[in-house]
């Protein structure tokens, strides 16, 4: 069974941080690319940030530059760090990640962690 259990959500002031963590319990399995995913209400989840099995990394626009993904693969966990928030960046973030078993990759979502920016 595969479980992606988000953490470090909250609430913090404009221009502040906040660390995002997601812990992936998974055994005879690989895990390829991982990724962050944000939906705030009314509009689509959208992709944040991504970052693939050899640490490559790709950004939305928007946070490009305030943001990043990083991945610990003995702890099979993805961190995305995020600086200089702004109130725009309030929404649910979701991980995912594309796990591989033989010749069949699924992509499996964690249950989403809060981040709220206001003053």
């Amino acid at each position: 069974q595969v479980q992606l259990v988000e953490s470090g959500g909250g609430l913090v002031q404009p221009g502040g941080s906040l660390r995002l963590s997601c812990a992936i319990s998974v055994t005879f399995f690989s895990i390829n690319t991982m990724g962050w995913y944000r939906q705030s209400p009314g509009t689509e989840r959208e992709l944040v940030a991504f970052i693939t099995s050899r640490s490559r990394t790709n950004y939305a626009d928007s946070v490009q530059g305030r943001f990043t993904i990083s991945r610990d693969n003995a702890k099979n966990t993805v961190y995305l760090q995020m600086n200089s928030l702004k109130p725009e960046d309030t929404a649910v973030y979701y991980c995912n990640a594309d796990i591989q078993s033989g010749y069949i990759t699924r992509t499996y979502w964690g249950q989403g962690t809060q981040v709220t920016v206001s003053s």
